[in-house]
């Protein structure tokens, strides 16, 4: 050991030494990850590796979220942020940062524990506000914004600056050898983090939670909660029910800000040529005017005559259109029935654009009354079920009027209650009939699906391959035809 001592990293040692340091703070991560027993040898020899660094023993404690530590210790918030991105730099011997090394290693080993370490039990409000803080740490950590793995949202986090904007395709990293390629391993993690509040959520006492209100405003509205809100919206009453339509609003008014703004970001339809532009200062056409005037500049005046000004066409074509949304509300689709329930309100406020809404599992319901509205849709669904598209498509059908005119939408897994051919005749008939038909798979911020192979297969043979991916796909399709 040399006599050199870093305020950071703790004293000076050997290369084995601090490679051994290392090996104890990523054995009892994997050790915790599995078992959440603790091992007492592990977890001594942590303590002593941590005391060293100066970090705070908090960083041990199973309970401690992120945010608590960087509370206590501000200093911390900068070190989180872009921990687990790959530095530039080679992977030379004599490069390496050891001592640094064994100090991300246990920062690495806390944000990976509290957000992957198994827990079992019933879940309080406190502790899913909790994970899903912890969450956005580990977005952080990998040089995302927080919630940006999970579709956008932010699951907390204590709102200090920092994150995002690291480049994640770097491959080589600060003297720890090569790592993988983040740039392709980051978007798989997305889906697990979001998994896994799936589950969290599932354990919540909700009902105790949302009949007190203290508790029920620690909770932050998720597409898993909002889930867990609709399946059980039945057996809610009161405050509870109160709470729980609360929290609803927030998330269906979160998603569709960001959704309005993806809408009014698509082109609006083909210019119409027909109609003549409107003579107001904001339509001049500042460069077609000065070009078509230049035969009136005065060399000697050094001064541009302008006899004729110019503007630009702005009237699109509005033909009137017609969107029909089918929606399977079975338990598997819910987070694109959301989405789409919240878009087709946002398309039913475009001029001339008649929006019909339709759920369906095993019944069909017509949402159509409530469009304008999804928050009041989604309270009229009812999840779960298996899938009856004929039901569907027989309350579906008469809504078309006008076939060239008319756009269907049809959100689902495709996997039917044993009439996969008679919903596909029908849906065959409709695109036959002039429709466009959209089949869409999924449309969520990570694009996880699973559709039956069966109706995949035929919709690429009919021309209409199934959609899915991020939401933004479907707001183009729609926007292309209803333009």
């Amino acid at each position: 050991m040399t006599g050199t001592t870093d305020a950071r990293s703790g004293p000076a040692l050997e290369p084995a030494a601090y490679d051994s340091r290392r090996q104890v703070q990523y054995w009892r991560l994997l050790s915790r990850l599995f078992d959440a027993e603790e091992q007492p040898n592990l977890e001594s020899a942590s303590l002593a590796v941590v005391e060293d660094l100066g970090l705070p023993t908090a960083l041990l404690d199973p309970r401690a979220s992120v945010d608590t530590l960087v509370q206590r210790n501000p200093e911390l918030a900068a070190e989180f942020d872009g921990l687990m991105v790959p530095e530039e730099g080679g992977d030379e011997e004599a490069e390496r940062d050891r001592a640094a090394e064994v100090r991300r290693a246990a920062l690495v080993s806390k944000v990976l524990l509290n957000v992957f370490a198994p827990t079992s039990g019933n879940v309080s409000a406190g502790e899913l506000a909790n994970w899903q803080s912890d969450a956005g740490w580990l977005e952080r950590a990998l040089g995302c914004r927080p919630g940006e793995l999970r579709g956008g949202r932010s699951g907390g986090g204590s709102g200090l600056p920092g994150g995002g904007g690291r480049g994640l395709s770097r491959t080589s990293g600060g003297g720890g050898g090569r790592l993988p390629d983040f740039g392709r391993l980051i978007p798989g993690i997305g889906p697990e983090l979001g998994d896994i509040e799936a589950e969290l959520v599932s354990r919540m006492r909700l009902r105790e939670v949302l009949a007190d209100p203290v508790l029920a405003a620690q909770l932050n509205p998720s597409m898993s909660l909002v889930e867990q809100l609709l399946r059980d919206k039945n057996n809610l009453s009161g405050v509870a029910l109160a709470n729980a339509k609360k929290l609803i609003r927030r998330f269906v008014d979160e998603v569709a800000e960001v959704l309005r703004t993806q809408v009014e970001k698509s082109t609006v339809g083909a210019l119409d040529r027909s109609v003549p532009p409107k003579r107001v200062y904001r339509n001049l056409d500042l460069d077609r005017t000065i070009w078509k005037n230049l035969t009136n500049w005065s060399p000697e005046e050094e001064r541009l005559y302008v006899d004729r000004l110019f503007y630009k066409q702005t009237a699109r074509k509005t033909t009137p259109q017609r969107l029909v949304v089918v929606v399977d509300q079975s338990g598997s689709m819910v987070d694109s029935m959301v989405n789409c329930t919240i878009l087709a309100s946002i398309f039913a406020g475009l001029p001339k654009v008649d929006v019909h809404l339709i759920a369906y599992d095993t019944r069909a319901i017509d949402l159509t009354p409530w469009v304008h509205d999804p928050f009041e849709a989604l309270l009229r669904t009812n999840l779960g079920g298996g899938n009856d598209g004929p039901v569907a498509m027989a309350m579906a059908r008469p809504k078309i009027t006008d076939p060239k005119d008319t756009v269907m939408v049809w959100i689902s897994d495709f996997y039917e209650f044993d009439r996969s051919q008679p919903l596909f005749e029908g849906i065959e008939a409709v695109h036959r009939s002039g429709v466009k038909f959209i089949p869409v798979g999924s449309v969520t911020s990570s694009g996880r699906q699973e559709v039956n192979p069966w109706f995949r297969e035929r919709f690429k043979a009919l021309g209409t391959p199934v959609l899915s991916g991020h939401i933004r796909k479907l707001v183009q399709e729609l926007k292309n035809f209803l333009g």
